[in-house]
């Protein structure tokens, strides 16, 4: 094994040691020539002094004896030193005695020793005599040129250089020499001798250099020898694996052959299985796409109906009628409504599977949606169950969200919590949360067994067959709202216990769009007599300092007398009159809608206002500011007042006669003037006779649909501005875009409300424009 000759040891040694030792003996050679040079410098000033203290004496006399002849020789002889190339006697009068100079040496190192020493110096001493050393006779004056001194240093520094230098090299040869007989031979013939060694004899071993058995290199032939014994081993070792390993090869291709039948034979399987589950999947498919005709098919036809159903109801529920018969249609038109609840959830359930469900991104008020919510499910609160709502004073009070979708989360947790709940109470909580806002609603009811908690959120779910027959309900509720919060990235957290309550936490993302409101502030002391553990009890406690009032609670039982009290309040209507006898404060009943005073008895309690539970925080503000007589002064007159009626000409465009006549009973209930169309052609042309302000136009119809009509209308120039409503019983995500797409303004579904009629109009008309 050949090694060149750079790339051995001794040559890599003896360069750093060349290099140290070059580095060092410069330096000393820079430090002597460093030394040599100064020693130099200072020997030109005192050759030169001492030149001039020589020619003092003479050059005193001449000047005194003002000989010009010896002066002139004087000079001459100065002008003999090699360095001197002008010299020069003036007498004590300024006038030159004598003068003599000579070209400098010109040579090629006079460039370095001119920088070393400079050009050329100048020396002067003045003359006297010893006797009279005051009396000035004159001066003495020589030019030096620096090259005589400079030419000898420069060639006893190019000698000193050059001498380290040989030295340095010297010195490195004699260390390569060493180096190469002590560390590269020795290691060059292990080397060789590692590389020319037969792997196959297990017994050759790597013979140790004479000189060498007790340094580095004879410990590192050691544990070479003991490596190749460990290698020669482990080689034995490898080659009875590699026998058994062969044996082992031999059996493992007999069990591979056999499993690759089996794995063709599976294969084989799976290919059907595959092609069986691809027509299943086709036929899922073909399913789902009939199913979701199917529900919309279905929801046309069953809201059609609805829509007359509940439109008569509610029109008939306006006219005089007996408390027994008012009853009876306020029973049938509830029904009514769960049925179109039911349809609704049913219908939301196969938008889910159908991945169709739209998600709206709009500002709204949860807190009032909220209220709203449970005002409008109090009615189906049993008598001894008392609904809160506990809104947090830092809500915000405009959300990013989709309120519809949020009332459908509130309206089935409450619903099912009411369902549930015989006595005690249900309460229904929003707050503020990390993520965007948190919902509660928690009640007093049955409780759901551990067993039953996952299985309630499936669809058609309950927790037993008991409670289906005790209960009833469909299943639906839970299960879409978990699917809804899922849908808007929330969650939904049930903790329940068997017997004592539920509660169901919602947390949703909902961004504030607007902080919370500030609220009219008041002043005063209020008492309650009112259960320690009511929910109204924790509304109050939360709200009245909120508005700037001083809160207390008494027990019902507790008297009034030594108390200053600037308003009571009570949620019990039986205890009024001894109230009222107590003190002459305003009184504030706050129960259930069915508990309300007559009018002839609370004439005797006045000044009394009675509020519905769930008390919601606008009702409670105005009420309280009322009986205090600290209502807000930047309130306008006009909102305390009924909205006019709207004078609006409408045409509906429907082809139902029952829809015809709910729609237009509701429309002359608003103040409206309707014209009736039975299809869009019919329409067409009364708009080419008559003007009108608004369109009501159902959607599907003989002779010329809804949608064919808008896109007439649109293509006319004369009615670009005419505004058109959708009226529809179809119920699925793209009947929106599909109305829009025609020329449609708005949409309304069957069936609707007044008050959902009543909106769409306030938003589409202005009465003050007639």
């Amino acid at each position: 094994m050949d090694i060149s000759f750079t790339d051995r040891l001794s040559f890599k040694q003896a360069s750093l040691t060349v290099l140290v030792a070059f580095i060092l003996g410069t330096l000393l050679s820079l430090i002597q020539v460093g030394v040599d040079y100064a020693s130099e410098d200072a020997s030109i000033d005192r050759e030169m002094q001492t030149l001039l203290e020589i020619a003092h004496n003479p050059a005193a006399r001449i000047a005194y004896n003002i000989d010009a002849e010896l002066a002139q020789e004087l000079v001459e002889g100065l002008l003999q030193s090699p360095a001197v190339i002008r010299a020069e006697i003036i007498d004590n009068d300024g006038v030159t005695l004598a003068s003599v100079s000579r070209t400098p040496h010109v040579d090629g190192y006079r460039l370095f020793s001119d920088m070393l020493f400079g050009e050329h110096r100048g020396f002067e001493s003045t003359l006297f005599v010893d006797h009279d050393p005051g009396e000035n006779l004159g001066l003495l004056r020589l030019q030096v040129d620096t090259y005589a001194f400079g030419d000898h240093f420069l060639r006893r520094s190019l000698i000193t250089l050059l001498s380290g230098f040989a030295r340095s090299l010297l010195l490195s040869l004699i260390l390569l020499v060493m180096f190469y007989a002590m560390l590269t031979k020795p290691l060059a013939g292990l080397a060789r001798a590692l590389s020319t060694r037969d792997p196959r004899d297990p017994h050759q071993r790597l013979e140790l250099p004479a000189g060498h058995e007790h340094d580095e290199i004879g410990v590192l032939v050691q544990a070479i020898n003991q490596q190749l014994q460990l290698t020669s081993a482990e080689i034995e070792q490898r080659r009875e694996a590699e026998n058994r390993l062969t044996h082992y090869l031999g059996e493992l291709e007999g069990i591979v052959s056999a499993r690759t039948a089996e794995v063709e034979a599976a294969n084989a399987r799976l290919t059907a299985s595959n092609r069986d589950l691809q027509a299943a999947k086709r036929t899922a498919q073909e399913t789902a796409q009939a199913r979701a005709a199917f529900l919309a098919h279905m929801s046309h036809e069953i809201r059609t109906p609805l829509n007359g159903l509940l439109g008569m109801l509610s029109l008939s529920m306006d006219g005089p009628l007996g408390t027994e018969q008012r009853q009876q249609l306020s029973i049938a038109h509830d029904s009514g409504k769960v049925l179109v609840e039911l349809l609704n959830d049913i219908l939301d359930l196969s938008k889910f599977e159908a991945g169709q469900l739209e998600l709206e991104r709009i500002p709204f008020d949860l807190g009032s949606l909220v209220e709203d919510t449970a005002s409008l499910l109090s009615q189906n609160a049993s008598p001894g169950v008392e609904l809160t709502c506990l809104i947090s004073p830092g809500l915000p009070s405009q959300l990013l969200g989709d309120p519809t979708r949020v009332r459908q989360i509130v309206s089935n947790l409450l619903s099912n919590a009411l369902k549930f709940t015989r006595t005690g109470r249900v309460d229904v909580k929003v707050r503020p949360s990390a993520n965007g806002v948190c919902i509660i609603v928690r009640d007093t009811g049955i409780g759901i067994p551990p067993a039953a908690q996952a299985r309630i959120f499936h669809p058609f779910a309950q927790g037993g067959a008991g409670i289906t027959r005790q209960y009833g309900g469909t299943g639906l509720g839970l299960a879409l709202a978990r699917r809804l919060c899922e849908a808007m990235q929330g969650e939904l957290e049930l903790d329940s216990r068997e017997g004592e309550g539920s509660q169901f936490i919602v947390d949703l993302p909902l961004p504030a769009h607007q902080l919370a409101a500030p609220v009219h502030r008041m002043n005063g002391r209020v008492v309650a007599q009112i259960a320690a553990d009511s929910g109204l009890d924790e509304l109050l406690d939360t709200w009245l300092p909120v508005f700037g009032l001083e809160y207390r609670r008494q027990d019902p039982s507790q008297s009034l007398s030594g108390t200053q009290v600037d308003l009571l309040i009570s949620d019990r209507a039986e205890n009024l009159l001894g109230l009222r006898a107590e003190t002459s404060a305003p009184l504030l009943l706050i129960t259930a809608y069915g508990n309300f005073l007559p009018t002839e008895e609370t004439a005797h309690l006045a000044p009394l206002e009675q509020l519905a539970r769930p008390l919601s925080r606008a009702a409670l503000a105005q009420s309280l500011s009322r009986l205090l007589g600290q209502e807000p002064t930047n309130v306008d007159p006009q909102q305390r007042e009924e909205k006019p009626l709207r004078r609006a000409r409408v045409l509906l465009v429907e082809d139902n006669a029952v829809n015809q006549l709910v729609a237009k009973g509701m429309l002359g209930k608003l103040g409206c003037e309707v014209a009736v169309a039975g299809h869009g052609a019919e329409a067409l042309a009364y708009l080419e006779e008559q003007d009108v302000d608004l369109v009501l136009m159902d959607c599907n119809m003989p002779v010329m649909d809804g949608y064919e009509a808008s896109r007439r209308i649109r293509r006319d120039g004369r009615w670009a501005d005419l505004p058109i409503i959708a009226l529809t019983a179809n119920a699925l995500p793209d009947e929106r875009e599909r109305c829009r797409s025609c020329g449609m303004n708005d949409y309304l579904a069957k069936p609707f409300r007044r008050e959902e009629l009543a909106a769409m109009l306030d938003t589409w008309f202005s009465p003050s424009a007639h």
